[in-house]
């Protein structure tokens, strides 16, 4: 089965991808493209996944390059294959062509990176947590360090949950408003005190805040459309045992 790779014409002539399930070797809650090592499903099949990833992206498998999530606004440098375990952090950037970075997600907003000119590219791993943290601003500081320059960075973000689909309860809005009350406005509807959060808008806001000569999102909710991605919140909701993992991907 061929692979399903969504792309953003901003980020042209760059190789990249938000890829979704389709065309994966897994089963079961993991059927598709399950690319979580983190996950409980079988290595051999996320090894696989994985492989067809490497190839879509014209890179060997040790070119694909990620970190360990942990919801941190922590950025790594990446100038070769990372040997070893993933350093913890959640977002890498490169200058470096022939490197593919990736960032897994279910639900979560996978954010593509890229100063054409320069030649610097990242890719960050933004839940409300990283995103309220800075991973996003620090992705971009990293760029700059990099010789990217802010106004000619283009962001994009790509499949995560939607507003309509991501209620949270009185202590989350709590948290948010007690960082800065015009964040209020990222907050809709709901039942009672649980309000609905926009989690992809709250991205748009602190990457344009950032600096950033461009940004935008592919409008695509993971929660709404289980037969392209995989959806954390959604498989809680169904009380399955796991949940698999999307991989977003972007090389020089």
């Amino acid at each position: 089965m061929t692979l399903e790779i969504i792309t953003a014409d901003a980020l042209a002539p760059l190789k990249h991808g938000f890829f979704t399930r389709r065309g994966g070797a897994s089963s079961g809650v993991y059927a598709g493209l399950n690319c979580g090592t983190g996950s409980q499903d079988q290595s051999e099949l996320v090894l696989i996944n994985r492989d067809r990833v490497a190839s879509a992206m014209g890179v060997d498998g040790d070119r694909l390059c990620g970190v360990h999530q942990v919801h941190s606004p922590d950025v790594v440098v990446v100038d070769g294959p990372i040997n070893g375990e993933n350093p913890k952090a959640d977002a890498l950037v490169t200058a470096t062509p022939g490197l593919a970075l990736t960032i897994l997600t279910a639900d979560c907003q996978p954010v593509l990176f890229a100063d054409h000119t320069a030649g610097v590219i990242g890719a960050a791993h933004a839940g409300w947590k990283g995103a309220v943290n800075g991973v996003l601003e620090a992705t971009v500081d990293a760029m700059f360090a990099l010789g990217a320059t802010r106004e000619n960075i283009t962001a994009i973000i790509g499949p995560t949950i939607s507003q309509r689909a991501y209620e949270v309860g009185p202590e989350f809005f709590d948290s948010f408003m007690d960082e800065n009350p015009d964040y209020g406005r990222f907050f809709a509807g709901g039942e009672g005190d649980r309000p609905m959060f926009d989690l992809p808008s709250f991205g748009l806001h602190r990457l344009r805040e950032a600096g950033v000569g461009h940004a935008e999102w592919v409008r695509h909710c993971t929660y709404s459309d289980p037969d392209r991605f995989y959806s954390y919140r959604r498989s809680c909701h169904r009380k399955e045992s796991d949940y698999g993992r999307l991989i977003s991907a972007i090389r020089l």
